[in-house]
């Protein structure tokens, strides 16, 4: 039968595919040209925040793409895709939250402040969040000890070592203002020059070893006080560092000498008891400054080994029953790979997936076991320990933080803090991403490749991680994306090969309304050796043996016309930040 359309049907079609023309948008592009498709317009819709991101994202601010004032005319691939990626900016995962690019200050790195050099690496870094004032430190630091009275008359001059022997608790404290240790004073002026917030540990060992008639009240004490102290500069604070550990002030104490009937050792149901004393006295010390404040517990990230003792096998537990409704988020750390190991590059960049999913796949089964409603989780100490090879200096170490990063957006962690800022060299096995001075041939602060590959990450990722599905051709698992968007309209990935072959991959955004151009960076390790200290960024190269180009914040970006299907090759071991301009 033929169809019969009359003039004012015929206008009402042409007026209706006029219409869609404005809506074409770079889906499916073929031949450079995008078809007209109803369902290409742009209109993401956010989720709700997650509760294990929850408060963590009240500093969520959307964030603006800075189009580049110039750029370097980049070569596009012209071999066929070895791997196809699709991104649907529509489709929001999660809003990022601000506090996952966080960094460890700590106690023996020097008056930090007072280095122009690094500080300005610091801003350029913009980490968001500093924890401080260290690691185990925490637990026998003094917030209010000065020269004179570094610290309390209770607190022992010896402490019981796990194994009963004793060993000096030390001088740390916060009026302590020597060249070679970190002042109170100047990690809040770090935060303050580096625009970042604060996440602080308070001193729970004291409540483990404190000589006086009641040393969880003292230490609780001692915490509100601090607390109202800082009168509402930090909103985030933990109870303690790693409470469970063997190697932590607090774990054994010399009973003979305590007064309140504690165990010789630590247990989650001990320090849960304590964590409440300490959230009721630093609550109160937030409400007479008119403040509010967020208290975290530790918990045990991962099922204990049939060998941990007996204080990790009922940690969780512990912890959760007697301190889960108190606490208002969990924290976590990891060091990923196996302890003191020459882990190989494959070992190592595996674990920058796997680790997180498992920690908050576990972490979440725990809460919810306890009967709990499920709470912010926040890694406050994460990084790699493999030794021998100089991985934690190497440009795998900052292949290792691309991938976390990406994976800490992807599995919704409310915060994470890498350790650490600064160190000791310990040829090569440093954890520190900026040479505090010992390290040969090497300037003063200068950035370790880990800063580069972290720096890009936050440049060239958006405020929205959006979903992608990636086609491999080659069925090899070496390609890892992460995709975003920013409120401004942009939209990118980060594409991550771990593998030792040359990969071509095809980046499509649906329903995207592309501009004019795409830009990227792609990072490179050295050849000097498996565990290259130095990292290249579109070909530029440090001045010394290591690191990377100091003029970082200057290299223009490679670009290219946004024409139809992007086409980018990633080498291998190397990591491409890519962003494509809005219309």
């Amino acid at each position: 039968m033929k169809t019969h359309l009359s003039g004012s049907r015929w206008l009402i079609l042409l007026l209706s595919l006029a219409a869609c023309k404005k809506h074409t948008t770079p889906n499916n592009p073929v031949d450079g040209k995008y078809p007209v498709k109803t369902d290409s317009i742009y209109n993401p819709v956010d989720p709700a925040v997650p509760a294990t991101i929850g408060f963590f994202a009240d500093g969520w601010v959307g964030r603006s793409f800075a189009t580049p004032a110039g750029d370097v005319a980049g070569s596009p691939a012209t071999a066929v895709a070895s791997d196809s990626l699709t991104i649907d900016v529509n489709k929001v995962l999660v809003k990022t939250s601000p506090y996952l690019f966080g960094n460890n200050s700590n106690l023996w790195s020097g008056q930090m402040v007072t280095q122009p050099v690094l500080m300005q690496y610091l801003e350029d870094l913009s980490p968001n969040i500093v924890r401080g004032p260290g690691g185990s430190i925490s637990d026998v630091y003094f917030w209010n000890g000065t020269d004179a009275h570094p610290k309390p008359d209770d607190a022992p001059d010896n402490l019981m070592n796990a194994d009963g022997a004793s060993s000096s608790i030390g001088s740390w404290y916060g009026g302590n203002t020597a060249g070679w240790t970190f002042s109170l004073q100047h990690y809040y002026e770090l935060l303050s020059q580096t625009n970042s917030t604060g996440i602080i540990t308070v001193n729970y060992g004291y409540a483990r070893y404190g000589t006086g008639p009641n040393p969880v009240a003292a230490a609780a004490h001692l915490a509100a006080d601090w607390v109202r102290y800082d009168n509402g500069r930090t909103k985030y604070w933990e109870i303690g560092n790693e409470s469970y550990g063997s190697w932590e002030a607090g774990y054994r104490i010399n009973t003979s000498k305590n007064q309140d009937g504690q165990p010789e050792m630590i247990t989650g149901s001990v320090y849960g008891a304590h964590v409440k004393v300490f959230a009721d006295s630093m609550r109160a010390a937030a409400r007479e400054t008119g403040a509010t404040i967020y208290i975290g517990a530790t918990l045990y990230e991962h099922p204990p080994a049939s060998y941990d003792y007996a204080s990790i096998q009922s940690w969780n537990q512990g912890v959760l029953g007697n301190a889960g409704a108190a606490a208002d988020y969990f924290i976590v750390h990891n060091y990923f790979t196996a302890f003191n190991t020459n882990s190989s590059a494959k070992d190592i960049l595996a674990t920058g997936t796997a680790v997180p999913s498992s920690v908050a796949s576990y972490v979440q089964q725990q809460i919810t076991g306890a009967g709990l409603p499920m709470k912010p989780i926040a890694m406050t100490e994460w990084n790699i320990q493999a030794t021998g090879s100089k991985q934690n200096t190497s440009y795998v170490a900052g292949m290792h933080a691309a991938l976390t990063l990406g994976s800490f957006i992807k599995n919704k962690f409310g915060e994470a803090s890498r350790w650490d800022l600064a160190n000791g060299y310990s040829n090569g096995d440093d954890q520190g991403m900026f040479n505090n001075g010992d390290e040969p041939q090497a300037p003063l602060w200068n950035p370790r490749p880990a800063f580069y590959y972290m720096y890009y990450f936050q440049k060239y990722f958006g405020d929205r991680m959006v979903a992608d599905t990636l086609r491999k051709a080659l069925n090899n698992g070496d390609i890892t994306t992460y995709s975003s968007t920013f409120s401004s309209g942009q939209a990118g990935t980060i594409i991550i090969n771990s593998g030792a072959f040359n990969h071509v991959v095809s980046v499509d955004f649906q329903h995207f309304p592309a501009g004019s151009k795409y830009y990227w960076y792609a990072l490179t390790g050295g050849t000097d050796a498996p565990f290259s200290g130095a990292v290249y960024v579109n070909g530029k190269g440090p001045a010394s043996a290591t690191g990377g180009p100091l003029e970082y914040a200057t290299i223009k970006p490679y670009s290219a016309p946004l024409t139809g299907s992007i086409k980018v090759s990633v080498p291998a071991m190397s990591v491409i930040y890519l962003v494509a301009d809005k219309k």
